[in-house]
């Protein structure tokens, strides 16, 4: 049945004094134009990208200088160069703030707490930038980081920017094989490390770990107190000091800040690796600043003071999105560990405490809050919270609505959609829409975002692949070690000439949002018919036996059939009575096509280190293949369930 009403609608108040709406009357006063709401706005944004993006930065107040020309080569996706002639800082423009307000908050699962002044952050900055330095760490020069989401790390990535170094990070969970992986394809100057953190209520040992990983890159070491032993891990490892001895022999001074071109590279980030070694995707200090600044002030109306909160780990690319927002004066609030220790209250307990305006999360993690049968909308007071956040996987139509009725009824839902790629966001939310159940809000501001069919056509009311036909500032710069840009290409330009094709699968809504049906290579083809796997896992994982479902397409007699993996609730077995519930709400709920040829209950399902489900490697398992590097995986083990099976051998 169709939704005919919204699950939430901006109030008059809110839409005028969101930033957004201040936004469009400026570019209305600037431009002489009678914009009056987000599809005028956007549209414009798409067809005046000069005049759109130089107000952006004009109207977040970037620092630095931003030169007479916005846009080369405008009309050609990998030759287009945006403000080629501006420099700027990206530590100077997120070091926004002084004094003794809170820079800053930490929480370590139950076990640690902090608090970071703006004055405190300039120090470590300071002296850090120092001490970088003075071991010939300068421009263009990588500073890899294998660390928790806390406080140490952000002043470490501000540093390295301010010289114009390359920051690059991942979670101390990563195997020793998976971070060397990503680091040792771009050789490093410096390596930063924890002595140890929290997971689930247990303290988990690094010091063997960050000694081989030292001792491979052969590149000095910083160990930074976090759970364990800084000193000890130092002792045991090559090349090694702690933090506080690292930094020691300076005293706080300003911040000196080199400013550099706009596509200056800042970031390198990696795809998830689970097809193949990990891509290592350049992402610029211009690109990232003015993206992150567009989506976080006027698509999340987020102002000076307020408390930005997204759970995330070093090596997912929210973290990146996160930390961008010191550059409007908000509130980092940093959490490390379980979202579910020491039980699943932990995050709304910190969200309700520091009154967060923004709570960022995955759907996953709204999926489980909604199965744990919690409902903080009754235990937690959250009236500060405005908007909420949700990205990761595609969030369900019933996550929505578990949102309104189990977390907060007046509250803006937006589930977003992009990635590594990009190091932001193709869709999500904007403050003067409504909020349909299932649906994201719509395109992100300056991207030409479309959905196009196998015959690069564009096309409504049915599904097809997520472009984007005009280039932004956030593409990545490059690939490493991709001299002639042959790997860039492929990756994103191989299936429509000079259009950006995402890898998505995605449909357009009648109320101009955009729903997206999982990723494009993942993609289902029973009897030559297109089926995103979200299809299915909107229908199965709504039912209280199912803990969680992956779906893959097996080959089979010349075609391909659906098969469906089960990891069900305690206690539960995969009886015939439940496989034929299972089929029957997913041929009521989706379509006859989506109905699996087989259902198989399996004691766990393989992710990555950010929790997202990976189809592709279970689907060469299946068949026999190799899944080349296990090491990006959280459980690994989980892919020898699948290996084998005789169920699937008929």
């Amino acid at each position: 049945m169709r939704d005919t009403r919204p699950l939430w609608v901006p109030s008059e108040n809110a839409v005028a004094r969101s930033p957004i709406h201040a936004f469009m009357e400026r570019c209305n006063a600037d431009f002489g134009l009678s914009l009056s709401g987000f599809e005028d706005l956007h549209a414009w944004s798409v067809a005046e990208r000069e005049n759109f993006w130089s107000t952006v930065w004009d109207f977040c107040g970037v620092k630095g200088e931003r030169g007479a020309e916005v846009l080369a080569n405008g009309d050609r996706m990998l030759e287009a160069r945006f403000f080629p002639d501006a420099t700027l800082n990206f530590a100077e423009n997120l070091l926004s703030g002084r004094g003794e307000g809170d820079a800053i908050i930490f929480r370590g699962e139950d076990k640690a707490e902090d608090r970071w002044s703006w004055d405190r952050l300039h120090v470590l900055v300071s002296k850090l930038q120092q001490a970088f330095a003075a071991r010939g760490v300068g421009k263009g020069d990588r500073i890899a980081a294998m660390m928790p989401n806390m406080p140490e790390t952000v002043a470490a990535m501000l540093a390295a920017a301010s010289i114009g170094a390359i920051w690059s990070s991942c979670s101390p969970d990563f195997g020793e094989q998976g971070v060397l992986d990503r680091f040792g394809q771009i050789e490093p100057r410096l390596f930063i490390a924890c002595d140890a953190y929290w997971y689930s209520g247990k303290l988990q040992d690094v010091g063997a770990k960050v000694a081989t990983v030292a001792k491979s890159l052969g590149v000095p070491t910083v160990i930074v107190h976090y759970a364990g032993d800084a000193e000890a891990v130092a002792r045991q490892t090559p090349g090694a000091l702690t933090l506080e001895a690292f930094v020691a022999p300076y005293e706080a001074r300003e911040v000196e800040f080199t400013r550099l071109g706009f596509s200056h590279p800042l970031y390198i980030l990696f795809s998830s690796g689970t097809t193949g070694v990990p891509k290592c995707i350049v992402h610029s200090a211009g690109g990232t600043l003015l993206q992150h600044l567009k989506e976080q002030r006027l698509h999340c109306g987020l102002q000076a003071g307020e408390k930005l909160f997204y759970f995330t780990t070093c090596g997912w690319m929210m973290w990146n999105w996160l930390v961008s927002g010191l550059a409007s004066g908000a509130t980092l609030c940093l959490f490390d560990g379980s979202p579910f220790a020491p039980d699943g209250n932990v995050l709304f307990d910190y969200a309700e405490a520091e009154k967060f305006a923004i709570f960022g999360t995955s759907a996953k993690y709204i999926d489980a809050v909604r199965k744990g049968g919690l409902t903080p909308r009754v235990s937690h007071d959250l009236s500060s919270l405005r908007l909420m956040t949700s990205t990761g996987s595609p969030l369900s139509p019933e996550g929505f609505t578990f949102v309104y009725e189990g977390i907060k009824e007046d509250v803006q839902l937006a589930s977003i959609s992009g990635g590594t790629d990009i190091v932001s966001c193709f869709v999500l939310g904007n403050p003067l829409q409504p909020v349909w159940r299932g649906e994201i809000q719509g395109p992100g501001l300056g991207l030409a975002v479309d959905v196009w069919n196998d015959d690069g056509k564009p096309v409504r009311g049915e599904k097809g692949e997520l472009v984007c036909t005009k280039a932004f500032p956030s593409m990545p710069v490059m690939f490493w070690n991709d001299p002639d840009g042959a790997k860039y290409r492929a990756a994103y330009f191989d299936r429509f000439d000079n259009v950006w094709c995402h890898g998505d699968f995605a449909e357009w809504t009648e109320h101009g949002g955009l729903i997206i049906h999982g990723r494009s290579d993942a993609t289902l083809n029973p009897g030559g018919v297109r089926i995103g796997t979200a299809e299915i896992y909107n229908q199965v994982e709504q039912m209280e036996e199912v803990a969680e479902a992956l779906c893959i397409g097996q080959d089979w007699d010349d075609d391909v059939r659906v098969i469906l993996f089960v990891r069900l609730a305690p206690d539960v077995r995969l009886t015939e009575d439940l496989v034929k519930a299972i089929k029957t709400r997913i041929r009521t709920g989706a379509s006859p096509r989506h109905v699996p040829a087989k259902i198989i209950a399996v004691a766990d399902i393989p992710r990555t280190k950010s929790g997202k489900i990976v189809e592709l490697a279970v689907r060469e398992v299946v068949h026999g293949r190799p899944v080349k590097n296990q090491e990006a995986l959280a459980n690994p083990e989980a892919l020898r369930l699948f290996a084998g099976l005789s169920e699937l051998k008929d």
